[in-house]
């Protein structure tokens, strides 16, 4: 790892929020307002945190909270970051995600197992050019179970992060899908990465919103299957936050 000379780091602050020993990151504003549903949390008790908001449940032991939205590998490390400098010890992190393979369609759910770097946080991160990260294996089996139990259909697999939504080529969509690469989203391979340089765990849950296998893109957002994969992720999410 990196030695940690930066001379700028995540502070603790003077009587930061509490974001409980799990904290959930949330791609959109969709979900989290899904979640605050499921999960009976009061969205006026909310606080800034950057531009987007930290949600805390008080009717979990211990604590639980929500942060999101959030976009991009930077961002999404600037959360982390900020969150773990406040107390968080496990991340989940719920997003959205294109496929690649033409096994993978709209609306599935996707447990990721390692993350391929096309992103520009990781490195600064890393002493090696690592080329994927991965999550935390004991968090990722708790999701897996869960899933499981509660009769919910779900892939797992490796998955591609990039900085570039609009430059997910016909060259790298061909490549990734003979590596076996189930999807392409933005985030979780820096998230990943920060989380074993801070010693934290972290795994992830994705949503299919749209299709790339074909090498035409097929959104889905407005469909009823990526609707109910959403639903069924949201309550997974609610159900993991019970157990840790």
């Amino acid at each position: 790892m990196p030695a940690n000379d930066a001379i700028v780091n995540p502070v603790r602050g003077n009587n930061p929020p509490d974001p409980g020993f799990l904290s959930v990151l949330v791609g959109t504003t969709g979900d989290i307002n899904r979640l605050c549903g499921v999960m009976g949390i009061d969205k006026a008790q909310s606080r800034p945190l950057f531009i987007s908001r930290l949600y805390a449940s008080g009717n979990n032991a211990p604590v639980v909270s929500l942060a999101g939205p959030i976009v991009g590998a930077p961002y999404a490390v600037m959360i982390l970051e900020t969150l773990i400098a406040w107390g968080a010890q496990k991340v989940l992190f719920l997003g959205w995600c294109g496929a690649i393979s033409p096994e993978v369609k709209i609306g599935d759910i996707i447990i990721p197992t390692a993350a391929v770097i096309d992103e520009g946080t990781s490195k600064h991160y890393q002493d090696s050019d690592e080329a994927v990260s991965r999550p935390s294996s004991e968090m990722t089996a708790t999701i897996k179970s869960t899933l499981m139990k509660s009769g919910t259909p779900f892939q797992e697999g490796d998955i591609w992060s990039t900085d570039a939504i609009f430059r997910e080529t016909r060259e790298k969509v061909n490549r990734y899908q003979d590596q076996g690469i189930l999807a392409v989203e933005m985030e979780l391979s820096a998230l990943f990465t920060v989380g074993r340089f801070r010693g934290i765990d972290i795994a992830g849950i994705l949503v299919v919103s749209d299709e790339l296998s074909t090498l035409h893109w097929q959104p889905g957002f407005r469909k009823e299957r990526f609707k109910q994969g959403r639903s069924a992720a949201c309550e997974v999410v609610n159900q993991i936050c019970q157990q840790l």
